[in-house]
């Protein structure tokens, strides 16, 4: 009997039999490039059209924010963007700019650059009040049904603590300079960002969502095992047990330079590393990450995002049963890894939907 994309998808990742390996393509840069109308349509049915698996990642937090004593302001001037925080205790000022190919605002100026800055951002997170908030994700997760499987945002910042230093506040050298220059004043601030960190779990675990991501883009190209052992893997730990404890799940989007991480991500209490992929985006093969992991952990990805844009449709079949056969037995979400380059044959899709339909048992 078929089972439905819902029970497929979870079966998968809590190691349980399926009918066939679900198929989840990952359509962030692909989605903002489709047609309005397309668009309009909404994710889930353009994945069902396609004959995929509908794992929503992402489309949820499952609380607002209320900061207190802080100022917001935000000024653009045309492809440059300043976002601006400003409190009693000081100023933090991030710069961004307007990519026309990607369609996206990237970061270029980081806020926090001296010692008196973590003092600022501890301000602004040690006055952010959690409000849970369900209702937009109670009306999709109902409207979804058995039709596939949201899962929604941990962390203040959409990520542990520790990455939104790296990614979004400091950024990798600064960072690794303060830590050496102030770093009592580094992991204060980090404190009460985690303490946040963790309010989002205890909020999002009373909602009926089946599991959880964080964007954590673990990477050793901006994070250290040394680092991540210590700053990141007792948060994710923390909250995989947290999730565990409501039975729910926790997945870890993992969409860099592995193979030095995922021995470290296998020790914390995570379901699944999700966008691991094979060079060139990442650097380890999945026949070599599922060896750094242990069994109960497993992957969500596979199909390296260049690969799935320039490859034809002979050697994507080729790759897909590879693919099949190295995870067979092992928990397996096949996905395109990370990102999907806008310009993927649709046709590509098709293809990969119709190879798992005739494995189904």
């Amino acid at each position: 009997m078929e089972m439905t994309s819902k029970e497929r998808i979870l079966n998968a990742i809590r190691g349980k039999e399926t009918d066939r390996v679900p198929w989840s393509p990952f359509l962030a840069y692909y989605w903002e490039h489709l047609p309005q109308a397309v668009q309009k349509g909404g994710q889930e049915a353009y994945l069902r059209q396609m004959g995929a698996d509908p794992l929503l990642r992402g489309f949820h937090q499952l609380f607002k924010t209320n900061v207190k004593n802080c100022e917001f302001r935000t000024s653009t001037c045309g492809k440059k963007r300043q976002d601006v925080i400003e409190t009693k205790v000081g100023t933090l000022t991030e710069e961004y700019t307007y990519s026309e190919n990607a369609n996206s605002w990237f970061l270029t100026t980081h806020a926090v650059k001296e010692e008196e800055d973590f003092k600022i951002l501890q301000y602004a997170a040690e006055n952010t009040q959690l409000i849970p908030f369900y209702d937009e994700f109670l009306r999709d997760y109902h409207a979804l049904g058995d039709g596939g499987v949201y899962l929604p945002l941990l962390g203040l910042y959409g990520k542990t603590g520790f990455q939104s230093m790296v990614e979004r506040w400091c950024g990798t050298v600064d960072l690794t300079y303060a830590l050496y220059d102030f770093p009592e004043v580094v992991e204060e601030c980090l404190a009460v960002i985690h303490q946040k960190d963790m309010e989002t779990a205890a909020i999002s675990v009373e909602s009926p969502a089946e599991g959880f991501i964080f964007w954590e883009d673990s990477s050793t190209t901006n994070i250290s095992p040394a680092f991540f052992e210590k700053y990141t893997a007792p948060l994710v730990d923390a909250w995989g047990k947290k999730i565990h404890s409501h039975d729910k799940l926790l997945i870890h989007h993992a969409c860099g330079h592995l193979a030095d991480l995922l021995p470290l991500m296998g020790n914390t209490a995570i379901d699944m590393a999700e966008s691991v992929s094979p060079p060139p985006t990442g650097n380890v093969e999945i026949a070599d990450a599922v060896k750094l992991l242990p069994e109960h952990v497993g992957i969500i990805g596979g199909i390296e995002p260049t690969f799935f844009l320039n490859c034809d449709m002979q050697e994507l079949e080729n790759r897909v049963e590879q693919l099949l056969q190295t995870m067979k037995g092992r928990r397996f979400v096949l996905a395109n890894s990370d990102s999907c380059p806008p310009y993927v044959a649709y046709e590509k899709f098709i293809k990969v939907s119709e190879m798992l339909r005739r494995q189904e048992r």
